[in-house]
């Protein structure tokens, strides 16, 4: 069962086990679960690898990501744009930590932080996807940095008030 909030009032809904792996319930680890619009986004080991997976709640399906997960890379944390066309999730690959950015239009893959010399975590996506927002340890402590889709850091001023 899931509770769905963000609606005017919160719903419980169920999906139903799938022991083959092909639905959102299965015998495998589903961890770090985010909701947006109609989509939920996770990471599984379905595969025998943590790969990132995108389910859509309305057609009770799991969606096709051709290009999003490879063999040498272990992901989490993945988040989704509301109209489910941009996922951004964190992975390690060769060792080195990066925010990645999918689009599912255009089926390609994007390392946004490959220039940030810093170990990265927990991104998430604006609803409209143009922002992402991730921890980082650049400055010698754990920050949050805003990135636009094209991997530009963005400076936000903030009152001193």
């Amino acid at each position: 069962m899931l509770l769905l909030g963000g609606c005017t009032t919160p719903r419980l809904v169920s999906f139903p086990f799938d022991p083959g792996g092909r639905g959102l319930n299965s015998p495998f680890s589903e961890l770090n679960p985010t909701i947006s619009g109609r989509y939920i986004a996770f990471s599984s080991d379905r595969r025998g690898s943590q790969d990132i997976y995108l389910y859509d709640t309305i057609d009770r399906r799991l969606l096709d990501l051709p290009g999003l997960n490879a063999i040498d890379m272990i992901t989490s944390h993945p988040s989704v744009s509301e109209n489910g066309r941009f996922i951004v999730f964190a992975a390690s690959r060769q060792g080195q930590s990066g925010i990645y950015l999918y689009d599912r239009e255009t089926r390609q893959l994007r390392n946004l932080t490959e220039s940030l010399r810093a170990e990265v975590r927990h991104p998430t996506i604006s609803a409209d996807g143009n922002v992402i927002a991730f921890e980082s340890s650049a400055s010698g402590q754990w920050d949050i940095l805003l990135y636009n889709r094209s991997g530009q850091k963005l400076n936000i001023q903030t009152d001193p008030q």
